[in-house]
């Protein structure tokens, strides 16, 4: 074992972190096992072995970020994600018989988690803190600027991709008087959204976008293209032009990786997000070309460190009433999640960004909105 813990420390080298160290970023190895396993699955290892207690950091999202940064991580090369990248070649991973799986295993797994780790719209994706103090109010920043971006006026038809538990359509509607049809995959989603948005003109339907038919005035779609997959990025832009109306505009908010990717982080893929990939620049441009104009790009990446760490406490502050339900590997699981995902928006290795589109370009262009 000892050579794998010098392999392991070599990975470290520049990033400032000490195994068994002093700083709350250093790791504390509990079991020398993790030395390998961080070796040969890399960030699978790294993952699975916090979940199994073989080590501990005061402040994992310190301890990743500064590993980010220096692009530790990269010197590792999981055969877990060789192996996913040659099988999305082969298989595509979101096909409409999948699409239900991530509804399943992530959105599903209990409403009582979310009402408690979200604000009180539920709305489980990047807030916008330019002008806010607390979660509620930068999610509600977030929801208003989609709705002016989009120059929502009353009697619209709005259409909600990935509309989760309803708390954008119930704000459109309520604030922007709009008509507003979301679908989802999720079964816990489409019930709760329907029961919140019982006394608006909001419907809510249990269905695969490349199902829906229709006619919009406007469409978003909030934190739901990471669930897409790369052989679908044209066929979803083709599906959202002819649901679209030819004077109508479209807006996608997303969270986007720095390169070019075919296969999802392996941890990710296994325990959070199924069947899940982060879009790049070229890969949303490519799919975009002949269908849409840009009209704005709009990345705040940052503020996505600050909604998750708002998460996590959240999630901390509550967990004495989830514990008997979920359990402890399921707590070091979702703190690991959303701790090294506030690491990879803090160093900047991931990006959020909400695009704006139109079918054909607005003539005179639109007035930049934030």
């Amino acid at each position: 074992m000892a050579g794998a813990r010098e392999a392991f420390e070599s990975l470290l080298a520049g990033t400032g972190i000490t195994v068994n160290g002093s700083n709350p970023w250093d790791i504390r190895v509990h079991d020398p096992a993790f030395y390998r396993r961080v070796l040969w699955k890399g960030s699978l290892g790294v993952g699975e072995s916090y979940m199994d207690g073989l080590w501990d950091c005061d402040q994992i999202d310190e301890m990743l970020f500064r590993a980010f940064r220096a692009a530790a991580e990269r010197k590792v090369r999981s055969i877990h994600k060789v192996l996913m990248a040659a099988q999305s070649s082969i298989v595509n991973p979101q096909s409409p018989r999948r699409a239900f799986k991530v509804g399943e295993q992530h959105y599903d797994i209990g409403d009582d988690l979310y009402e408690r780790m979200l604000d009180s719209r539920m709305i489980y994706s990047c807030a916008y803190w330019k002008n806010a103090d607390d979660l509620a109010s930068a999610q509600e920043a977030k929801l208003d600027l989609v709705c002016r971006k989009l120059d929502l006026k009353p009697g619209m038809h709005v259409l909600d991709i990935g509309c989760g538990w309803g708390g954008a359509a119930q704000f459109a509607a309520e604030r922007y008087g709009v008509q507003v049809t979301g679908i989802t995959i999720s079964k816990n989603q489409a019930a709760s959204a329907t029961e919140r948005c019982r006394n608006l003109p909001v419907k809510i339907l249990l269905q695969d976008y490349r199902s829906l038919e229709g006619k919009f005035d406007r469409i978003y779609s909030i934190g739901m293209f990471e669930h897409v997959g790369l052989r679908n990025y044209r066929t979803y832009f083709e599906h959202a032009r002819r649901l679209l109306a030819d004077d109508g505009l479209f807006l996608l908010h997303t969270i986007g990786s720095n390169t070019s990717e075919r296969a999802n982080d392996p941890w990710i893929e296994r325990y959070i997000f199924p069947n899940s990939l982060l879009p790049s620049i070229k890969q949303i441009a490519e799919a975009v070309e002949q269908h849409f104009v840009v009209e704005d790009w709009h990345a705040f990446g940052p503020y996505y460190d600050r909604t998750l760490m708002s998460w996590y406490e959240r999630f901390r502050a509550s967990w004495p009433e989830l514990a008997s339900k979920y359990g402890e590997r399921f707590r070091r699981m979702w703190e690991f999640w959303l701790l090294s995902s506030a690491a990879a928006f803090r160093s900047r290795r991931t990006q959020l960004w909400q695009i704006l589109l139109s079918p054909r370009g607005v003539v005179g262009g639109l007035e930049e909105v934030r």
